[in-house]
Parts: C-alpha cells; sequence; structure tokens
C-alpha cells in the first residue's frame, strides 16, 4: 500500500500491464471453476489504474459478462476493444486532467462504433478520484454516491 500520492504513482509504474492481467486472468479462472459462482455472471469493476485493469480484463476474457470502469485508462487500438464483449459502465470526471471529457466522448463513440454496449457518465465538477473520500480536494460527495447507485444498478441489471 502506498502511503502517498507520488509513492503509488511510482509503483503503479512499476507493475507490468502483461502480469496484471494474467493476474486478473487467473483470478477469473479461479472464480469460475467455484462450484458456487455463476461462471457467467462474473464481472470487474475498479478504480483509476484499477479501473483501466478492469477494461483491459475486458479486452483479453472474453467470458467477462460486464465491466466498469471509474476514471481508468481506456483502450484506443481498435482490435482491443473489438475484442471487447462484456457491457461497459463509464464513470468519469468532467475535471479530470489526465482523462479528458474527449477521450471519453472517443472511447464511447468508437465502441459504440464497434457495436458494444457502453453507458458513460460524466459528472461536471468533479475530476480525477473524486469518489474517494480520502481525496480532501477533490471529493464530490453526490457525484460519488451517484456513481456507486449506477455502478450498483448497471451490475444488478447486466448479471442478473
Amino acid at each position: 500500500s502506498a502511503g502517498s500520492r507520488d509513492e503509488a504513482h511510482e509503483l503503479m509504474r512499476g507493475m507490468p500491464q502483461d502480469r496484471a492481467v494474467r493476474d486478473l486472468r487467473a483470478g477469473f479462472e479461479y472464480l469460475a471453476s467455484r462450484p458456487d459462482v455463476e461462471k457467467d455472471k462474473i464481472g470487474s469493476i475498479g478504480w483509476c489504474m484499477g479501473g483501466g485493469l478492469s477494461l483491459q480484463l475486458a479486452v483479453h476474457e472474453p467470458r467477462l459478462a460486464a465491466c466498469v470502469v471509474h476514471y481508468g485508462a481506456m483502450p484506443t487500438d481498435p482490435a482491443d476493444i473489438g475484442a471487447i464483449k462484456a457491457p461497459v459502465l463509464g464513470i468519469f470526471g468532467a475535471e479530470d486532467r489526465g482523462i479528458t471529457r474527449d477521450a471519453v466522448r472517443a472511447f464511447e463513440k468508437t465502441m459504440k462504433d464497434a457495436g458494444k454496449v457502453i453507458y458513460v457518465k460524466i459528472y461536471d465538477g468533479a475530476g480525477h478520484a473524486f469518489e474517494n473520500p480520502n481525496n480532501k480536494d477533490g471529493y464530490r460527495q453526490d457525484a460519488a454516491v451517484d456513481a456507486w447507485a449506477r455502478t450498483l444498478g448497471f451490475l444488478g441489471e447486466t448479471l442478473k
């Protein structure tokens, strides 16, 4: 666990994405192998780096049934987008300097043009990590509550 934002960024840079995706797929395989898990109802969710990895799992695991990304990196390669089978919910802040509204809208358009199911909500007045109450200058409680309700609704509907 990182003690500061700078330490967190340093740890993220040190993690090879292919290893992270391999680990996520192993987690998926484990869940799918359990008799108490409905293997056609496994979803992924993540925030920030975890949000980007949630999308990467959707790219690399065609059996994933739902994907939620909260202000995470989005794939731009058309082959990656074409590989996504799961419906996607994207939650973003309009004031996020790392993931712009234009980038989100471009991702949404590319997904829709490829025939993918995607729902996007961009919160005005919210930046990166707006759902994190420890983000004292950036936490937006109303947006965070709404984003969580949307997430639960999406997962409840998609995985029913």
